[in-house]
């Protein structure tokens, strides 16, 4: 198979889809691996380490849309890049495609093979291709709020974690899982006085056990919601629901009950934010301010700390991407169920059932599409 990864185009997006080992492991493979120039300069890495990887380089992205069986990123396809895929082309990336019709219309027109790294399941429901990234966005999110905070960038003057004599900040976590879990272990390693809320009873106990007296749990109902996020200095969104829209947890009324100069960091901003007042921003223009509450919405924060991201990102791509390239992505669906579960759409079709029913799509159930 020949297999291209582009240069990422989206805003301060430094990642790249193949590192030159995950390149290297592809060639051994019998693959062709074709990298557009300068794609992972960002991570450090230059076009003579892809070559002597047996990588192929090429001038712009234009050859490998048209020449490629499949073409590998890290972040969802710009619109420019969805002009130029094509019938049968297998897209492997992260796509976020329930808050994103004009993207979804995009893919589905283009008629390709669209498989999203956030809806590969694992065993137990996990999700795999999606944890280390979201690891990443959840200790980030802590630095993001923390420097949010400081009151030359809006925020309202309060170190989290104080000082001997003053109160550290109050942190509220909204979600246990990934995100949440490895936010509330920088923020307790920073002194925060952290809260992690949860509906989930079991994961609550997980999580309070682990931080036993460096963070208390608190089940998240409406009422304990808007009490918690009206006495936060920081609050991070950090809830999921699998390929869907998130929900909308902080209204703008809540807004009106924060203290002036609070922060809000929405990691879920990728799956549309669970803050009611959230819109993506961008690591040039990361925050804005809204009822004197500063919000911080960028919608790719691990692409900020490249190098990590994308190591950690390829050491759970690359496996399926081996085995897309070697039997066929059909093939390596019917042997892997939980690889069958980022299928999201197909020739024309949608095949994730949450993004059909957020978009208002006829469902090809994805058993369908892999007969």
């Amino acid at each position: 198979m020949r297999i291209g990864c582009p240069k990422e185009i989206k805003n301060r997006e430094y990642r790249v889809g193949l590192t030159p080992e995950s390149a290297k492991e592809l060639v051994t493979h019998g693959h062709e691996v074709w990298i557009e120039s300068g794609a992972g300069l960002g991570i450090g890495a230059s076009d003579a380490e892809y070559r002597a990887a047996g990588g192929v380089i090429k001038d712009g992205p234009e050859s490998l849309f048209a020449e490629c069986d499949m073409i590998v990123k890290v972040k969802e396809s710009q619109a420019g890049e969805r002009a130029m895929l094509r019938q049968g082309q297998i897209l492997y990336t992260y796509l976020h495609l329930a808050p994103d019709p004009e993207q979804t219309a995009d893919l589905v027109k283009s008629g390709c093979t669209a498989i999203a790294y956030e809806t590969v399941t694992g065993p137990g429901g996990s999700l795999p291709l999606l944890k280390p990234m979201s690891q990443v966005a959840g200790r980030m999110s802590i630095q993001a709020g923390a420097t949010a905070l400081e009151k030359a960038h809006g925020g309202r003057g309060v170190l989290l974690g104080g000082v001997p004599g003053v109160l550290p900040g109050k942190v509220v976590i909204l979600g246990g899982g990934v995100v949440g879990f490895n936010a509330a272990q920088m923020a307790a390693g920073l002194g925060g006085d952290v809260v992690i809320m949860d509906r989930n009873p079991e994961v609550l106990e997980k999580v309070g056990t682990h931080f036993e007296a460096r963070a208390s749990t608190r089940f998240s109902n409406k009422a304990n919601l808007e009490e918690a996020v009206a006495e936060a200095d920081l609050v991070i969104g950090a809830v999921l629901i699998p390929g869907a829209a998130a929900p909308k947890l902080v209204t703008r009324e809540m807004l009106g009950t924060m203290k002036s100069g609070a922060v809000l960091v929405d990691v879920a901003i990728d799956q549309g934010g669970c803050f009611e007042t959230s819109h993506a921003t961008t690591h040039d223009d990361p925050t804005y301010v809204i009822d004197d509450v500063v919000h911080y919405c960028v919608a790719n924060m691990p692409g900020a700390v490249s190098r990590t991201s994308t190591y950690a990102l390829n050491n759970v791509t690359l496996p399926h991407a081996l085995r897309i390239a070697d039997l066929g992505w059909k093939e390596a669906m019917r042997q892997d169920p939980h690889l069958a579960q980022g299928l999201n759409v197909h020739a024309g079709r949608v095949t994730y059932p949450a993004v059909a029913e957020e978009l208002g799509y006829d469902l090809l159930p994805i058993e369908e599409a892999i007969a």
